[in-house]
């Protein structure tokens, strides 16, 4: 990532991360010999969920929420994930362990339909079982980023209906969201905004967007974003400071012209947005709304 280009998950560069271990069906691999299958449905198909976890004072940061998303997207897609959540839990936290890692560190979770018996996508042929990676790693959200903030490019690529693929589906299968970000980039912004199919503003490409209007906090509905873990949190800590919130349906006209803007996800808690489409937000600098929302996250997560 060049110096000059940042996201939501831009992380300061660590070196302990390439002598990790990771965690591929039960065995703790070096980073240099954790494969999978080129049989694996995940990589053959993207047929597989995931989920970003982060680590605070050696605690999983949210943890059955988690996992009851995990569990959830499993039956969907209707596969069996082979570790109970219990057997899930102590894999996490071992893995954990084989890294020492206590303290601003990120796990990526990933369960797939597992190996097939033949190339081809019916699931019938995946007979070996779930296929489940985890990858921790020292990872401590960019000060650069959330001090300064991101840019974000409203693109033509649509979040689409959930009746061709639900948004609240944590698959594998991205590239909805990796073709919205592309364009974003190719715009010279750092991520990208996305609108539903009726032209409302919907979701980021890989968080959540809310913005902030006269001490309002003001994000999409839920029918066409990632049910985001982070997302509700913040809608739960504003209802409890008192601070007014609204899931509601709201256009580019209303984005233009708010106080401040900020997006969501589990790993960089709440990142400040400074510019949209070549518009600066606000004054094009953080918030004090977002500097409190980011200020009760912290306690709740750290708690």
């Amino acid at each position: 990532m060049s110096s000059h280009s940042f996201s939501a998950h831009s992380a300061d560069e660590d070196s302990r991360n390439e002598s990790i271990k990771i965690y591929v069906n039960g065995e703790l691999l070096p980073k240099k010999e954790a494969v999978v299958s080129v049989y694996d449905s995940g990589f053959m198909l993207g047929d597989g969920i995931w989920e970003g976890l982060r680590i605070y004072n050696g605690k999983i940061a949210f943890l059955n929420d988690h996992l009851d998303r995990l569990y959830a997207s499993a039956k969907v897609l209707d596969f069996k994930i082979d570790l109970t959540r219990d057997e899930m839990v102590s894999a996490l936290y071992d893995t954990l362990a084989a890294n020492n890692m206590t303290h601003d560190a990120h796990l990526r979770l990933m369960v797939t339909r597992g190996r097939k018996k033949h190339p081809f996508q019916d699931p019938r042929l995946s007979v070996f079982g779930s296929t489940t990676v985890i990858i921790a790693e020292h990872s401590k959200p960019s000060t650069v980023v959330l001090e300064n903030g991101m840019t974000l490019f409203t693109v033509h690529i649509v979040r689409g209906q959930p009746n061709s693929q639900d948004p609240k589906l944590n698959s594998h299968s991205k590239l909805n969201c990796i073709t919205a970000l592309t364009h974003a980039q190719k715009a010279g912004a750092d991520e990208a905004l996305m609108l539903d199919p009726h032209g409302f503003v919907a979701t980021c490409n890989s968080t959540n967007f809310f913005i902030v209007r006269n001490g309002e906090v003001w994000t999409s509905t839920p029918r066409y974003c990632m049910n985001g873990i982070t997302r509700q949190k913040v809608i739960d800590l504003c209802v409890q400071d008192g601070i007014p919130v609204h899931e509601k349906d709201f256009s580019l006209f209303e984005v233009y012209g708010a106080d401040e803007a900020f997006v969501t996800g589990t790993f960089g808690g709440q990142t400040p947005v400074v510019k949209i489409d070549g518009r600066e937000v606000g004054d094009g600098k953080p918030g004090p709304v977002v500097k409190r929302i980011r200020e009760l996250y912290k306690a709740l997560a750290t708690a």
